[in-house]
Parts: C-alpha cells; sequence; structure tokens
C-alpha cells in the first residue's frame, strides 16, 4: 500500500507531502487545478518515461518520493531480497529528473534501471487511465486481461518460454536446410583458406617476435657500426674515452682534496661513474659479439613477413588476428562438416519442442474457454447494472487456422457485446455509443480489478460519459474494491465522490509569478461543501448543499 507522497518542483507541484490511507480515496477539483500532475507524478516514480518538461520553472530539477508498506504484498517482498533491495517492511522509490532531461530512478536509496523499478511497479501499483476503453478494442489487450483474471501467468510463461526454445531451434534448421546446397563449395573454400594460414605456423605464431627480429636483422649493420663508436667512446680510446676522462677527473680532485676534504665525496661519486661506464663497456662488448649476420635467416624472415602481410590484407585483419581468423573458419568448416547430424537433432529437436508447445497451449486453451464463461458472465452481470439491463458480455476464444507455434498461445480472443436483445454480438470496436463503451470498459476494469492481487489502484477518471444513478453504482463498486486494497480515484462525479472513504481536494494557487497546486484531506464540512460544488453551477444554493450532505450520508452509511 501507498503510505506517502511526495513530490518537489513537479510541474505546477512546488512541494506537496501526501499521506494516503488503505480504503477509496477521491481526488477532485476544478478543471485545471492539477488533478491529473499527481497521476503523473506516480507515473513517473514509477518508472513513465521522463523530460525536462515536467521540471518546475526556474528549477534545476524535480523530485518524486513514494512509501509502500508491503505488509500485504509478499511477492514484492522476495522480489527485493533477490535483487538485493530489501529494507524491511517498508519500500521507498525515489525518482528525479533533471532539467537537462536526465533522469534517475532509486529503490530504497540504492540506483536501479528503469527497468529494473518497473518490475516492481508492477507488483504494487495498477493504473487505469481515462482513455482504457480504447486500449480495450486491441485483440493483445483483450487476451492480456482474461489471463490476468484466470491467472494463467504460470502456464503462459512455460508456453512462451517453450516457444522461444522453439523459434529458435526452427530458425537454425532453416538455415542449415537452406545452406546445405552450397555446402560441399564452401567446404571446399574454407579449407583452402586454411592451407594458406597453415603455411604460417600458426602453432607457432608470435607476429610481434618475428616483426622485431626482422627489424633487428635488417639494421644489424648499423647496430655494430655505431656499437662499435659507442664502446670506443666509452672505454676504448685511450686518449678522449670516457673513462679516461673519469679516471683523469678523479686523480686530480683526489690531490687537491686534502686540502678540501669536502670534495672527498664528489670523488667517490666520479668513481662510481667510472665504475659503471666500464661495466657498461664490457656488456656492450660482450653482445657486439654476440651478434652475427644471418643472410639466410633475413631471407626467409623476409618472405615471412610477405606472406604474413599479404593474407592479413587478403581477409582484411590485422597480422596479430590471423590466428582468431583460423579458428573462427575451423569451427565454420567443422560446422559444415557435422551440419548433416546437426540437421537431424535439430529436425528431432523441434518436433519435441512443438508437440510440448501443443501440449501447453491446448492445456492454456482450456482454461481460457473455463474462464471466459465466467468473467462474461461477471461482466454482463455489471453492465445491467450500469444502466445496460438487456446488455449481454461474450467473451469469444477460437483457435488460430495456423497451427504452428506462437507468442502467447494459438488463441484468439475477442470481447463482444449485444445491447439489445435479438441483435447479434458484436466486437467491442464496432458498438456504436461511447457511453456504452465506456461502461462496459469500466465494468471489465473493476471486474478484473477485483481478482487482481496489486494492492494499489489508481483509476483516472474512468467514470467518464456516465452520470445520474449509474454514477452512484459505479462509486458503490470502486468503494467495494476499496474494502480490501488502496483504491485512488479521480473524478468529476459527485455521485462517485460521495462513496469515498476519503476526499482530496486539488486546487490551484495563482497568487504568486507561478502557478502552482496543492492537495489537502477534506473534513465532513469541507466534503459537503465540495460535492455541492460538483453538483452546482456558478452559485450553490442551501438546496444544493442539502442534498450533498444526503449523498454524503448515504455514502457514508454504505461504507
Amino acid at each position: 500500500m501507498l503510505l506517502n507522497l511526495n513530490i518537489i518542483d513537479l510541474a505546477v507541484v512546488k512541494t506537496l507531502d501526501l499521506d494516503l490511507a488503505k480504503g477509496m480515496s477521491v481526488l477532485t477539483g476544478e478543471t485545471g487545478a492539477g488533478k491529473s500532475i499527481l497521476l503523473t507524478a506516480l507515473g513517473l516514480a514509477l518508472g513513465d518515461r521522463a523530460d525536462s518538461g515536467y521540471v518546475r520553472p526556474d528549477c534545476k530539477r524535480a523530485e518524486i518520493n513514494l512509501e509502500f508498506d508491503l505488509a500485504d504484498v509478499p511477492q514484492a517482498q522476495h522480489w527485493l531480497k533477490d535483487h538485493d533491495l530489501d529494507e524491511g517492511q517498508h519500500c521507498l522509490i525515489r525518482r528525479t529528473v533533471s532539467d537537462d532531461g536526465r533522469s534517475k530512478a532509486y529503490i530504497n536509496n540504492r540506483p536501479v534501471t528503469l527497468q529494473i523499478l518497473q518490475e516492481l511497479s508492477e507488483m504494487l501499483v495498477q493504473i487505469h487511465g481515462q482513455h482504457a476503453h480504447l486500449t480495450l478494442l486491441d485483440g493483445d489487450e483483450q487476451r492480456r486481461l482474461l489471463d490476468a483474471f484466470g491467472k494463467n501467468q504460470p502456464l503462459l510463461d512455460k508456453l512462451n518460454a517453450c516457444y522461444q526454445q522453439w523459434q529458435q531451434a526452427n530458425k537454425e534448421l532453416a538455415k542449415l536446410t537452406k545452406a546445405g546446397a552450397d555446402q560441399l563449395q564452401r567446404e571446399e573454400f574454407l579449407r583452402y583458406q586454411l592451407d594458406e594460414l597453415q603455411h604460417i605456423d600458426l602453432h607457432n605464431y608470435n607476429y610481434s617476435a618475428l616483426a622485431d627480429e626482422h627489424n633487428k636483422l635488417a639494421n644489424l649493420e648499423s647496430i655494430l657500426t655505431v656499437g662499435q663508436q659507442q664502446i670506443d667512446s666509452l672505454y676504448e680510446n685511450d686518449e678522449l674515452s670516457a673513462n679516461k676522462l673519469l679516471n683523469h677527473s678523479v686523480s686530480e680532485l683526489t690531490q687537491i682534496a686534502r686540502f678540501a676534504p669536502e670534495l672527498n665525496e664528489i670523488c667517490t661519486l666520479l668513481t662510481e661513474a667510472q665504475i659503471q661506464v666500464e661495466e657498461a663497456a664490457l656488456q656492450f662488448r660482450r653482445f657486439l659479439n654476440s651478434q652475427e649476420a644471418d643472410p639466410q635467416r633475413l631471407a626467409d624472415l623476409d618472405s615471412q613477413m610477405a606472406s604474413i602481410q599479404k593474407l592479413s590484407r587478403k581477409h582484411h585483419v590485422n597480422p596479430d588476428d590471423l590466428p582468431v581468423l583460423a579458428e573462427n573458419l575451423a569451427r565454420e568448416l567443422d560446422g559444415l562438416i557435422h551440419s548433416t547430424e546437426r540437421i537431424e537433432a535439430l529436425t528431432v529437436q523441434t518436433e519435441q519442442l512443438r508437440k510440448h508447445y501443443h501440449q501447453l497451449a491446448t492445456e492454456l486453451s482450456t482454461q481460457r474457454c473455463s474462464q471466459a464463461s465466467k468473467l462474461q458472465q461477471q461482466i454482463s452481470a455489471m453492465i445491467k447494472e450500469l444502466g445496460m439491463p438487456q446488455g449481454e458480455f461474450l467473451v469469444q476464444c477460437a483457435l488460430l487456422e495456423n497451427s504452428l507455434p506462437k507468442l502467447n498461445g494459438l488463441d484468439k480472443i475477442d470481447f463482444l457485446v449485444c445491447a439489445n436483445p435479438g441483435l447479434p454480438a458484436k466486437p467491442l470496436a464496432k458498438v456504436a455509443s461511447g457511453g456504452e463503451l465506456s461502461r462496459i470498459s469500466l465494468a471489465i476494469q473493476v471486474t478484473t480489478a477485483s481478482d487482481n492481487s496489486t494492492p494499489t489502484m489508481i483509476f483516472d477518471e474512468v467514470d467518464s460519459g456516465i452520470g445520474g444513478g449509474i454514477a452512484e453504482i459505479v462509486g458503490q463498486k470502486l468503494r467495494s474494491l476499496g474494502l480490501g486494497r488502496q483504491v485512488l480515484c479521480v473524478t468529476h462525479l459527485p455521485q462517485v465522490a460521495a462513496q469515498a472513504h476519503h476526499h482530496l481536494y486539488v486546487e490551484k494557487n495563482n497568487q504568486t509569478d507561478i502557478t502552482s497546486s496543492t492537495v489537502r484531506p477534506l473534513d465532513t464540512d469541507e466534503r459537503a461543501e465540495e460535492i455541492a460544488r460538483m453538483l452546482g453551477g456558478v452559485t450553490i444554493t442551501e438546496n444544493t448543499r442539502a442534498h450533498a450532505k444526503e449523498m454524503l450520508t448515504i455514502g457514508i452509511r454504505n461504507q
């Protein structure tokens, strides 16, 4: 259940901190007061798409915070534990939207992706919008509502998982079968490419080492010439070598250090430098002595490097990636060689998956047909209460002609309605009256919601297009939903508002440069005045107030 809604700098709301209770709560107010922004805030906090237009003018960001009590939602508690997001029985959801359009989401103060947030939201809140009757015209939505009513999701998940496995295996089978005609030619081509690559000794292949060795041998004459020059400069030139000069400096400084002892440290450093120069020269000499020109090896390396560069250009890969290329070609060749066995295995696998899918689809169809009968009975009874005394609602389940596995089963679900006796039932999309469609939509939503475990349900002006006694019945139905859960309802109908357990009033403040909206709970007297406003016109008479009090008294009595 939603305990608290906190909004900061969102559109017309500067600050709002609203505590919510169990039962049915209505939100009312003048048109344009900001009722819809509360539902927008809830939608954003629960994972709807955000943009910078939601941020209040002259503000850096908007923020929405929701606090939920999860005592009645064990599924959500387990989900939070599985995702290492649990913090006891309460859950905090926060969503921020910056003025540059970026948004962030948090669950119990830990950052999460929108996908994760939406997964949790589906367990906590269900929103029925004022245009729900339009989405009900879609066949997929009708199927979803029937499955939700019948609690078919576990079986549906099994069926869809089987379908995904069958689809993957069937695609691979089709690909291999199609490739069979060109298989021999492709095998020969792959063998030829692999033979070419094997000539560069892929088992001991190290392109960087080959390149370094080739570079060294190609420049060996320069190495030896410059090396001998440096050895002469360091040690072997009797007159001008660094060793000779350092030796002379140490000798001279040792003489004057007798008169300036502080020079002894410098003498020591120069002596150490002379030792280092001598050691470097000796190592350099050993290196040069070990080098030997090898024209044949250089020629072999030239040939190898040329072959590598040619293959690299031919296959459009870096020289270092040639072994990986060979592995991929070998893997493809192996796949082609064993494709016959793979085709046979896939043929068996796809047939087994198809049979299993049809078993699950048959089981699902049976459940849907059984539940369709129950659903149409309940909705038919409700639309009669909602002012269609001769109305009949039908849920038609028919098998698709194509028996190939499909996502969500092989059933075509259609919602049909007959508004008058003697006339054939027609699909919802062909119902002429908008008022009738609104009532049918409301009946479907209330009926399917009654069997839903979601603790918080929101109805946004779903009662539009009705009035009078029908509106009172709608209010009673929504109130009955609120007996075991939390129901929030945005309405313009006094008959609905009078049935609520709690009444929240949305009002707009135009006294500042930037318009702002606030929400406050109404006491009994204030509720009567608000219902009178909803009943009356510009001027509210005492008779209107008396009527409002009577409606409220009846509504409270019914509770």
